[in-house]
């Protein structure tokens, strides 16, 4: 994590994401979702957005940066192959009956939280899922002329 782009080189490869200053928190973790798209025909471009996902969660509690905690990847990062190196900390999902606790779980027990804990939760999820079919079929859409161009099968 930086600052400022005067830290990063322009050789190397990274993953570029804003920082969220104020996230939602579930258990006091920062959390995010992985949703699985099946881009069944690319003309007519046809998508299937499956109904279930993955949230993984950051292994320490999370506490807006600051000088003493920038440098802790377990609080301020999500990745799994981060986390699941917090010895001692990180919790391996036991079971489908129990998909709201550890450090990897559904996604539906996030909608399920989202539900019960934030006000007009169920109009809120909505809304959510709706918006995040808006992002996939737009993004789908922006790159579907040059999926089309590398996967045609010449015969």
């Amino acid at each position: 994590m930086t600052q400022n782009g005067e830290n990063v080189s322009p050789t190397d490869h990274y993953v570029v994401q804003t920082y969220i200053k104020k996230p939602l928190l579930i258990d006091g973790l920062k959390f995010d979702c992985r949703l699985y798209v099946l881009v069944y025909s690319i003309e007519p471009l046809r998508i299937y957005l499956y109904k279930e996902g993955l949230a993984r969660f950051s292994t320490e509690k999370y506490e807006e940066p600051g000088g003493k905690n920038l440098k802790n990847l377990y609080m301020h990062l999500t990745n799994y192959a981060i986390n699941c190196k917090n010895k001692g900390v990180f919790q391996f999902n036991k079971s489908l009956e129990e998909d709201n606790k550890g450090h990897k779980r559904s996604f539906q027990s996030v909608i399920d939280w989202i539900k019960l804990n934030i006000e007009d939760g169920e109009k809120k999820t909505e809304k959510l899922m709706s918006q995040i079919e808006k992002i996939i079929i737009r993004t789908l859409c922006t790159v579907q002329p040059s999926l089309k161009h590398y996967l045609q099968i010449p015969y």
